[in-house]
């Protein structure tokens, strides 16, 4: 694999600069964000439950269930399996959610051999396992992979930071992002970032909600 791996905040800065001179637009939104965050997250089954589990809930209450699971230590992929619905619902989750924890569980995906395959190949292996959709899988790669070169199109947040940073009409559906992000290759990574930052600042100043 000949990915660009995100390993420090030189390598965003890194990317930052390179996306500034190659759109203005960018340029201007990195003097209102300032220095972009790393963001690197731990690889493995734990961030992939953790995604699961923080699906269509507010943080406050993805952040109550799993600090249950945490304190029945049920974050785990073996003590996912051997727990029961009752044990998983107790901490909270869906019926649902129990399906797709213990999915993932079952899945035994070779986290190691992830670190050095193919994005798109990640991305494929991920979203076979029920519960994951795509903009988890790019996640995943985004923050956890530390892949410099994975974009998350379906974020509704970055199509909305691009409406307002491209001034577009109205947001871009996620096969718009997705081909307007081509040309943020090789740094689309770092580009999500600062179109996140961007959204926090835009929102700030135009009292979104």
């Amino acid at each position: 694999m000949d990915e660009r791996i995100i390993m420090t905040p030189g390598c965003v800065a890194e990317g930052a600069e390179w996306l500034a001179r190659r759109e203005p637009r960018f340029a201007e939104a990195l003097e209102q964000t300032g220095p972009l965050p790393l963001r690197r997250n731990r690889d493995g089954f734990e961030p992939l439950l953790s995604a699961i589990v923080s699906q269509q809930v507010s943080v406050a209450a993805a952040d109550a269930i799993w600090g249950r699971l945490k304190a029945a230590k049920l974050t785990g992929p073996r003590k996912i399996m051997w727990a029961s619905e009752e044990e998983l619902r107790a901490c909270g989750l869906s019926r649902q959610k129990v399906r797709y924890a213990k999915a993932l569980a079952e899945a035994r995906l070779q986290y190691a051999a992830m670190r050095e395959a193919a994005c798109e190949e990640v991305i494929a292996s991920l979203v076979e396992v029920p519960g994951i959709g795509r903009w988890t899988a790019e996640i995943y790669a985004m923050f956890s992979l530390g892949r410099a070169d994975v974009f998350a199109p379906a974020d509704l947040a970055l199509q909305e930071s691009a409406r307002i940073l491209f001034g577009l009409d109205a947001r871009p559906t996620e096969k718009q992002l997705r081909l307007m992000a081509e040309d943020w290759s090789p740094w689309r990574a770092v580009a999500a970032r600062l179109l996140w930052a961007y959204y926090r600042v835009a929102k700030d100043r135009e009292g979104i909600r």
